[in-house]
């Protein structure tokens, strides 16, 4: 579903990354992981077509991928590594305008299950400056879930969640490959990796270091 091929990306003088190889296919889910620094939200940002790469390339489906084509924007779901919202619209606002963007059947159902399962049903009026940054963390992803996608792209979705957030995080994207959704998702968390993804890519200074089963990989590595 996406292939990376011989992808580079260099900022003035600065490699960000170096020749990477990846594929995921679908139902597929795969871990990134490196320091900061690495390339890992470098190669997120290629990998979902934010970014283009200075040699090499990505292809979703078996075409270029861009975040200009709208068969992209349809299928690609994406969080990144910052907290963007609207602050005049509430949870449920932010939900229902994903839910008519993207055509979402039964919207008002969907969302109210996706409030539960990120617990947020008693925060669904409320605007973003009244929400702590995990719960900031859990609209964004409840709003790329319940959007239509064949890829799911997450940059450290762990981060500001608390360790029963983080279990249920686990359980949601193990169930997203089990219905076919290719994941692909960088992250510090060595256990989130190792009970999530099928493989693990490690990454240091812009470079695939190993690349694997995540028991093998992170074996003896950090938590």
């Amino acid at each position: 579903m996406l292939a990376l091929k011989g992808v580079s990306r260099v900022f003035g003088e600065r490699r960000a990354l170096r020749s990477v190889d990846l594929e995921v296919a679908a139902g597929e889910r795969v871990a990134l992981l490196g320091p900061n620094g690495s390339g890992k939200s470098t190669l997120l940002r290629i990998a979902c077509g934010r970014d283009r790469p200075t040699t090499g390339t990505v292809e979703f489906h078996g075409a270029p991928m861009s975040e200009d084509d709208p068969r992209v924007r349809a299928r690609v779901a994406v969080v990144g590594d910052s907290l963007s919202c609207y602050p005049d619209l509430t949870v449920r606002q932010h939900l229902e305008l994903v839910a008519v963007a993207h055509a979402v059947p039964d919207p008002d159902d969907r969302i109210d299950r996706l409030l539960r399962d990120h617990r947020l049903s008693g925060h669904a009026d409320a605007l973003p400056s009244g929400l702590s940054s995990g719960q900031l963390q859990q609209m964004l992803l409840a709003a790329a879930l319940l959007r239509p996608r064949d890829l799911l792209v997450l940059d450290e979705p762990e981060q500001r969640l608390d360790p029963s957030a983080r279990l249920r995080l686990a359980g949601l994207l193990r169930a997203e490959g089990g219905a076919g959704t290719a994941v692909l998702f960088a992250t510090h968390d060595h256990a989130l990796a190792r009970t999530v993804a099928d493989r693990v890519l490690v990454l240091a200074d812009g470079s695939p270091v190993a690349e694997g089963p995540p028991g093998e990989v992170t074996a003896g590595a950090g938590r």
